[in-house]
């Protein structure tokens, strides 16, 4: 993460915190956020300039896209109860509560500081509330088909990816047309690596794998779609007719299973297509170079061939 991104987090912390305690968990969450190497402050500076934005404040606003998504991370976390290693969760969960309030109140105080037009404000918080409803359909695991999945992911992951854009674009006279490629391209790019952690995490040996969740993602909707005898210990599980135990009694063997299924490549057919789709707009973007070389890198340059 860039330093003075960091400062700006840690600075708000200060202004907006007094309670030493409080004050010191809030900076572990930052430091455990800069690990990240602050990917998300990186999209909204590359937006900014390659639109060709000079706005004295952007490292501002790089900042408080890392916050919006340390709250989120934060939250995600406490639904999911999983990440133990991270600070907020060997917290209290009423101390990952307040500290989600904390960051809130610094993060729309900041945005008053910065005095953004109305419509700016309103804008975030449609892109946020968006990623909300997404996330909340995960969490319902509303998610019964394929479809179902992609549309909340684009809402879900999508919107983060929107947030960073915005945050990027939004003092800069930027045409509907340049805005509306960002945000399709910005849905691809969620979607993308969100596919790209579900078919990480349906192969981990462990009872933080997405099937023992009993969550729906892209590749665990394929293996419930297959009319398989071998799969169907795991339609019964879903079906709650079984307990996770069964499952993990055999887990290496399971695991193995699903391996061998095709999921795993399934879930590379969709993610090369979302690839694809993003290439086709990002082409036609009319953005200055390098910046727009360097957006591309650091959203989804790795899943390209070339990257």
């Amino acid at each position: 993460m860039k330093q003075s991104v960091k400062e700006h987090m840690i600075r708000l912390v200060d202004e907006y915190i007094e309670v030493k305690g409080l004050n010191e968990l809030l900076k572990s969450f930052i430091a455990d956020k800069e690990k990240e190497n602050g990917a998300w402050a990186k999209v909204t500076l590359c937006t900014h300039y390659m639109l060709g934005g000079d706005s004295p404040h952007i490292e501002r606003y790089a900042a408080l896209v890392e916050l919006a998504n340390l709250i989120l991370d934060i939250v995600d976390d406490l639904q999911d109860q999983d990440q133990e290693d991270k600070p907020w969760m060997q917290c209290s969960q009423a101390e990952a509560l307040n500290a989600v309030l904390a960051l809130l109140m610094g993060f729309f105080g900041e945005l008053g500081h910065l005095q953004v037009k109305s419509e700016w404000l309103v804008e975030v918080t449609r892109i946020i509330a968006r990623s909300i409803n997404g996330q909340h359909k995960d969490v319902v695991n509303a998610a019964e088909t394929a479809q179902h999945y992609l549309e909340m992911t684009q809402e879900k992951s999508g919107s983060l990816f929107r947030l960073a854009c915005f945050m990027g674009y939004m003092t800069v006279d930027t045409p509907r047309e340049t805005i509306e490629q960002l945000h399709e391209l910005a849905d691809c790019i969620g979607l993308i690596h969100q596919i790209q952690n579900d078919m990480r995490d349906i192969v981990r040996i462990d009872v933080k794998n997405d099937l023992y969740a009993k969550k729906r993602t892209l590749p665990i909707l394929y293996l419930l779609s297959i009319e398989d005898e071998r799969f169907t210990t795991l339609k019964e599980y879903y079906d709650e007719e079984i307990t996770s135990d069964v499952l993990l009694q055999e887990k290496e063997t399971f695991i193995q299973m699903i391996t061998d299924s095709g999921c795993l490549e399934y879930g590379r057919v969709v993610q090369s297509v979302c690839v694809q789709k993003a290439e086709e707009i990002y082409e036609k973007l009319q953005a200055v170079s390098p910046w727009k070389e360097r957006f591309r890198e650091v959203t989804y340059g790795s899943f390209t061939e070339e990257g």
